[in-house]
């Protein structure tokens, strides 16, 4: 059975490139969010084996969402995207209990390796 993701980006444009690369892989995207307060929603709802959060959005940040993600399931499995020069933000997720970080913009290759490393 495919693995259940959700994917999470203010852009849509960068939610479609991760779709995109995700389906074309076998990877089942259950649902979409464009912050970090529709994301532990979708989360609540959708219960994805994997989460893909872009750190910087509206409303609340990736690093926020993650952490409420920890506090209701605290075996989550989420990869951060950030751009370049993130460094800050991305040890912070780190800490936080992300399982890795990709960096936009998006290679096909690094993608499919973040995602099937922490879903292994």
């Amino acid at each position: 059975m495919a693995h259940k993701i959700l994917i999470v980006d203010d852009a849509a444009f960068m939610r479609m490139m991760i779709k995109d690369i995700l389906s074309k892989n076998g990877y089942d995207v259950v649902g979409e969010a464009q912050d970090g307060a529709q994301a532990v929603e979708k989360y609540k709802e959708l219960a994805p084996d994997l989460v893909t959060m872009d750190i910087t959005m509206p409303e609340k940040d990736g690093i926020t969402a993650l952490k409420e993600i920890k506090a209701i399931n605290p075996s989550a499995k989420v990869i951060m995207c950030s751009a370049m020069g993130q460094q800050a933000m991305v040890i912070d997720a780190i800490q936080a209990g992300a399982k890795d970080f990709i960096v936009k913009p998006f290679q096909a290759d690094r993608v499919l390796e973040a995602i099937n490393k922490t879903l292994s």
